[in-house]
């Protein structure tokens, strides 16, 4: 899970994928920025068919918490 994810955000943020380290949070790069973080929501969304409601977009905010959450919600 967590490759797809790294790969993920390296697309979402049109960065090379050894930009983005399994411990990454939001802010640390210029592109993960408020506007970055909803584009990468609804991405995770469209490509997990997960819900990521209103009250959770906050938390997800690193790579590990990103991956809990998309495990614990997998159909």
């Amino acid at each position: 899970m967590q490759k797809q994810v790294m790969a993920l955000l390296a697309e979402v943020f049109e960065v090379p994928e050894g930009t983005i380290t399994p411990d990454m949070s939001f802010g640390d790069i210029p592109q993960w920025d408020s506007m970055g973080h909803m584009n990468l929501m609804m991405i995770l969304e469209e490509k997990f068919g997960v819900e990521v409601s209103a009250e959770v977009i906050g938390g997800l905010t690193n790579v590990p918490i990103i991956c809990d959450f998309l495990e614990s919600h997998r159909k």
